[in-house]
């Protein structure tokens, strides 16, 4: 199934299949916050550092399921998989877009 992402979004979600992180670090505002398992990620040299080690290093891919907008956000669902236990996890990624960035994303 294939879902209609907002351009950001897209090219995140599509540089994360690759496990790219230069091209996952690309659509992030220089001052985005990333909320993810208790963490907090402020500015892209600290959105980089937890790309590597939360994404790239586990192999973690996103593959979303669902897309809809709630409370200004972008809510996008889906399931990621990699090496890490439990795989594949659901997981609910909550995009605050501002213009053609990211500017904030939460994952639950």
């Amino acid at each position: 199934m294939t879902i209609e992402l907002p351009t950001p979004i897209a090219a995140y979600v599509a540089a994360n299949s690759q496990l790219d992180a230069d091209g996952m670090l690309a659509p992030f505002a220089r001052d985005a916050v990333v909320r993810d398992d208790g963490g907090h990620h402020m500015g892209r040299d600290e959105i980089r550092r937890w790309i590597e080690s939360a994404t790239i290093a586990s192999g973690a891919v996103f593959s979303p399921e669902t897309c809809r907008e709630q409370d200004g956000r972008i809510v996008v669902d889906g399931l990621t998989a990699g090496n890490f236990p439990g795989s594949p996890v659901h997981f609910t990624f909550r995009f605050r877009l501002q213009g053609d960035a990211i500017a904030g994303l939460e994952i639950a």
